[in-house]
């Protein structure tokens, strides 16, 4: 038994070991990704802010020289034209023409040789149309902003689609896609390789952002291979590689030196029982009308013998998987019996709730511990509650049913723990002749302030009452919780807000102090 499951711990302490090599290089992976998508959308926003620009500058022109120019092509138009050129970033050229794209003059006093790539396309909340045309000599397109006058004249200001020093960022990305098109998906500008992006992709193999230029109809689109990213932090992919490593080697022998020398169940669960490690904590039961003490939870708390307590749940799982519940449970019994004792004869209604596990009722061997531990002593047979857990459900019925009948022909009674949740079987109560039942903390957690009403809740404590048992309400720790239960009927509730579980010495005083007789005004006095 002890190798079975030292091998397991060991097998698992070996796989938790290796958790930062095998997560260094995903860390990276996804560092370098975040970074390298944050910088390339900060570029596709720095290109789409600069076509905006750009086609806000030519709007503003156009507006500027109109306004200036009392009619077309005349000597002040055309000096307005070239004052307009002069004073700004980005405007080339103007040209005025009709439909049919006549020209009748321009800036220069020439002809400008340009061919439509796009229709021409409204700009929300603006006169003006936008259009991306080529014009001769130049390899990047052109955006031309243009105007109706009259009937049958139109202006257009002419800009460049994109700025050098917007497109700069990209430079230092190699293999990266620069795509721009109209919002209608018709492309207009590509700058690098499209093909190796094209064919046979996959978006895991590619970082893709895209932005759009404002309120002109265009969007621009960065692809950029992950590859990329992911070069740029090797070194830093090499040197976390390398701690990882070093962090999985620290990190196994720590575990298989804690593994070996801690007092894990696996170990030592067995020793702890025979030294009477394992001891019995107290958890109050509360009056919730009266506010005095009807009883107690036995909880059983591993206390080694330098004083630290190993919680529960690192060996109670374990203690009923390999039967060690059972000398565990005659164990706690007869530690009750001795700290009790004395506390159930000056008090014959105070209850005591032992749990009892899946093993208990393979057979009526519980049922003589039971009479040998608490026959003849101080705590009666009928101050006893056996719970019955939830870790695992009962196999032989028959069996089970030998134990309740032998358990309750003494006068102990019988409770179902935790009820509505793991392996619980609600028929236990009418099949196995259930005394009580406990209601889990899941349900009383359901319970804030000011709750009106909790369906789960209410139609448990209803069914108990149908069935004529006994509610005990568990993990109650607000005052909320406390009045709600005890305006639907439930009186007896355990809790922090009460007390947590308790050595024997803190329970005793707590007893004492709650169920002392009132003293009368002259004994007070």
């Amino acid at each position: 038994m002890r190798s079975k499951y030292s091998n397991i711990a060991i097998l698992i302490a070996a796989i938790l070991s290796f958790l930062p090599a095998l997560a260094a290089g995903y860390v990276v992976d996804s560092y370098a990704r975040a970074r390298m998508t944050t910088a390339v959308q900060r570029a596709a926003d720095d290109i789409g802010a600069d076509i905006e620009a750009n086609a806000d500058d030519a709007i503003a022109s156009l507006r500027r020289v109109l306004e200036d120019s009392p009619s077309l092509c005349t000597p002040t138009f055309l000096l307005n034209v070239r004052k307009a050129i002069q004073t700004s970033l980005h405007l080339k050229d103007v040209v005025v023409e009709n439909a049919t794209a006549t020209q009748y003059c321009d800036g220069f006093g020439g002809t400008v040789d340009y061919t439509q790539l796009s229709a021409d396309l409204t700009i929300p909340g603006h006169e003006e149309t936008v259009a991306v045309v080529r014009m001769a000599g130049l390899d990047m397109p052109i955006l031309k902003v243009t105007e109706g006058y009259g009937a049958e004249r139109r202006i257009s200001a002419f800009v460049p689609l994109l700025s050098s020093p917007a497109v700069t960022p990209l430079r230092d990305l190699p293999a990266s896609l620069l795509r721009v098109s109209l919002t209608n998906g018709v492309n207009v500008l590509t700058l690098g390789d499209s093909q190796q992006f094209d064919a046979g992709r996959s978006d895991a193999d590619f970082i893709s952002v895209q932005s759009l230029a404002g309120e002109i109809p265009l969007r621009t689109e960065i692809d950029v291979p992950v590859g990329v990213a992911e070069a740029e932090y090797a070194s830093l992919r090499v040197v976390l590689t390398i701690l990882a490593g070093l962090m999985s080697a620290g990190l196994l022998l720590l575990l298989l030196h804690y593994v070996r020398r801690s007092a894990l169940p696996a170990f030592d669960l067995e020793r702890a029982i025979a030294l009477d490690e394992i001891k019995p904590f107290y958890q109050p039961v509360i009056d919730l009308n009266s506010g005095r003490l009807i009883g107690c939870e036995v909880l059983a708390r591993w206390v080694r013998k330098n004083g630290t307590i190993v919680p529960p749940g690192a060996f109670i799982d374990y203690a009923e998987a390999t039967d060690l519940a059972i000398p565990m449970t005659i164990s706690l019994m007869q530690q009750v019996r001795n700290d009790l004792g004395e506390l159930c004869r000056a008090m014959p209604t105070l209850k005591v709730s032992i749990n009892l596990f899946e093993g208990h009722f393979r057979d009526r061997s519980i049922v003589d511990d039971v009479h040998a531990i608490f026959g003849g002593s101080p705590i009666s047979f009928t101050q006893l509650t056996f719970e019955i857990t939830e870790r695992r459900p009962l196999g032989n019925s028959r069996q089970a049913h030998e134990v309740i009948s032998g358990l309750h022909a003494l006068g102990a009674r019988l409770a179902l723990d935790d009820v509505g949740t793991g392996h619980s079987n609600l028929a236990y109560l009418q099949t196995l002749g259930v005394d009580i039942i406990k209601i889990d903390h899941v349900f009383v957690d359901m319970v804030k302030e000011q709750t009106s009403q909790v369906p789960v809740l209410d139609g448990l404590i209803i069914m108990a009452r149908d069935l004529g048992t006994e509610v005990v309400a568990e993990g109650v720790e607000t005052e909320a919780q406390a009045f709600y239960l005890r305006a639907h009927g439930v009186v007896q509730a355990q809790g922090f807000l009460f007390a947590p579980a308790l050595k024997a010495e803190s329970f005793r005083l707590l007893a004492h102090a709650l169920n002392a007789p009132p003293q009368s005004a002259a004994e007070a006095a």
